[in-house]
């Protein structure tokens, strides 16, 4: 009898064949007393051995024409791999307790891990699999043992496993690899940014697939829809190969949106960008046709620093960005630290509720020293590109007039230095805070955009966590009280002619586009991967009907209703 399992969609793709189950080398991690000498010496030698083979990797990522965003991950892996800080803390743990050095790597990486996963950002949260990724490589080579060697495989299979990592993933070969399924991981992992530069299919966080599939039995899986078949029908099977088939025309059909601009089937244009978090990940938005980064993560030059990023390494990183976009607009927001995101160098208050707290505006507001040096980096950025800068978590009109009046202080600055920048640069807010969406009409006098930040905007407007599941019916991107306040911004801003964009997942959510593109956004960002599609999608929409579409379901009362009037609305598209 067959079995349906539902995951998370993570790469898209249709494959049915038979399970390869790769179970993981166990290692023994307890603590043992040592001679700490010992323990350095073998330590060392992992560092040493873990650089080769990542370094290794980085060429066969090239090689395979995994692009140079993937190869970056892997450079990534390099950097923690020789970080000093980390390998400080080993060390020393191993001398004042004179432990096994696999036990204090351990000790060490899980705290690196659980800062990154308590982070309340997919894309941010997924890093700590590259922690994981290098500690566990390191271990392996401290216990003398080695992985499955999954580039091995000479035979179709589709692979099943706890997790993949990145390293894993990377050596996969399509041929014989039709797809993979883990019990954990998500869309931002690096897993499923491989899969999807691989074009391999994949479903992830399916939390038992191991323990429910044996090796050598048949699994369906549709990366698309996220989810797998355990044992599948004759039926089951000859679904999937038509689905299989409908698929391979539609991947085709998406490539002739690549290089065109992002228009409606009556001709009118919006802009299409892509979210990113470091200048490497503006590769994938150029490779899909992005025309432009409607949200650069500042916060990430932070959190991979051991210190307060200098002004000249975030003016280098800043301008690399907008040279490889060559012209086409950069949304920077500053710094979105603080909540969930922490610094290993800066101690933040105790507070009961740190996500609405001391982070983001409010912290840049009160430590104008670290806000200064940020703004003026991205002031002398400006002189290479359209770089726009955007503040994150207002809430009032004085925290946006006040964040203004510093940035015309640091302007004032330059000049009196004899500093170019552009003087004409763009100025925005991240639309997120509930009070915000209520007051665009009063906001909306003093910026040039709007960029509205579903994934916090929903959670603070339905007061429920995004991350836990007890509440996470109330997560509703159709809820009529979000389409209300979306509503309100983008007419409020359209009053003031200032433009409204989507940054959140909100975005690239195709029961959300037409209903945004009626309410009149202007620019929606999503991930690289996601800019096809979405533009596929538009391509078919009208004006007039979108706008008919938006007026309907601004009447309605509960998202279920929102939702069947959309799926009414796409599947008459799709036939037209």
């Amino acid at each position: 009898m067959s079995k349906l399992i539902k995951g998370i969609g993570a790469s898209e793709g249709i494959a049915f064949t038979k399970v390869l189950l790769i179970e993981e080398v166990e290692l023994d991690l307890t603590k043992k007393k040592s001679v700490a000498e010992d323990e350095i010496k073998l330590f060392n030698n992992a560092i040493e051995k873990a650089v080769k083979q990542i370094t290794k990797l980085i060429s066969s990522a090239i090689k395979n024409n995994l692009g140079e965003e993937k190869a970056a991950i892997f450079e990534a892996h390099l950097q923690i791999a020789n970080d000093p800080s980390m390998t400080q803390e080993v060390i020393t743990l191993i001398k004042t307790e004179n432990c096994n050095a696999g036990y204090a790597l351990d000790k060490v990486s899980k705290k690196y891990i659980a800062m990154f996963e308590a982070i309340d950002d997919a894309y941010m949260r997924e890093r700590s699999a590259d922690i994981k990724d290098v500690s566990r490589r390191m271990q392996m080579i401290i216990a003398n043992k080695a992985e499955v060697d999954l580039s091995a495989i000479s035979e179709k299979v589709i692979i099943v496993a706890e997790d993949l990592t990145p390293s894993q993933t990377a050596v996969l070969n399509k041929k014989y690899i039709l797809g993979f399924a883990t019990n954990i991981g998500g869309r931002t992992s690096h897993a499923a940014i491989m899969a999807r530069s691989l074009g391999i299919p994949a479903v992830l966080g399916l939390k038992t697939i191991t323990k429910d599939v044996r090796n050598g039995e048949i699994l369906i899986l549709n990366g698309q829809k996220g989810y797998v078949i355990i044992n599948p029908t004759t039926e089951e099977i000859n679904e999937h190969k038509t689905l299989l088939v409908e698929e391979e025309k539609t991947k085709e059909l998406l490539k002739k949106f690549k290089n065109k601009k992002t228009l409606t089937k009556d001709n009118v244009h919006f802009e299409l960008a892509g979210n990113i978090g470091n200048p490497k990940d503006v590769v994938a938005v150029n490779e899909a046709g992005g025309e432009a980064v409607g949200l650069f993560r500042s916060e990430f030059l932070y959190m991979e620093s051991d210190q307060w990023p200098t002004e000249d390494t975030q003016y280098e990183s800043y301008k690399e960005s907008l040279v490889a976009m060559k012209g086409k607009r950069v949304i920077i927001r500053t710094l979105d630290i603080g909540g969930d995101k922490t610094l290993n160098y800066f101690k933040f208050p105790e507070e009961m509720n740190p996500f609405l707290g001391y982070r983001a505006i409010r912290l840049c507001l009160d430590r104008k020293e670290i806000f200064r040096t940020q703004l003026r980096a991205l002031l002398r950025a400006s002189m290479h590109g359209q770089l726009s800068i955007m503040f994150p978590l207002i809430a009032t009109v004085k925290e946006l007039k006040d964040a203004l009046k510093f940035l015309d202080k640091v302007k004032a600055e330059l000049d009196t230095e004899k500093i170019a920048y552009n003087k004409n640069i763009e100025v925005g807010m991240m639309m997120e805070v509930p009070a915000a969406a209520v007051i665009a009409d009063k906001l909306a006098k003093y910026v040039d955009f709007f960029s509205i930040g579903t994934n916090d905007l929903i959670q603070y407007t339905m007061a429920a966590d995004r991350m836990n599941e007890t509440v996470a019916y109330l997560y509703e991107p159709l809820n009529p009280s979000i389409l209300t306040l979306v509503n309100n911004i983008i007419q409020s801003g359209k009053k003031h002619n200032v433009w409204t964009g989507m940054c959140g997942e909100m975005a690239a959510d195709h029961l959300a586009v037409p209903v945004l593109i009626g309410m009149g956004i202007h620019e929606l960002s999503v991930s690289a991967s996601s800019i096809l599609r979405t533009r596929a999608q538009i391509s078919q929409l009208t004006i007039k009907d979108t706008q008919e579409l938006a007026a309907q379901v601004l009447e309605c009362e509960t998202a279920q209703e929102v939702e069947k009037l959309v799926l009414a609305f796409n599947k008459k598209v799709e036939t037209c």
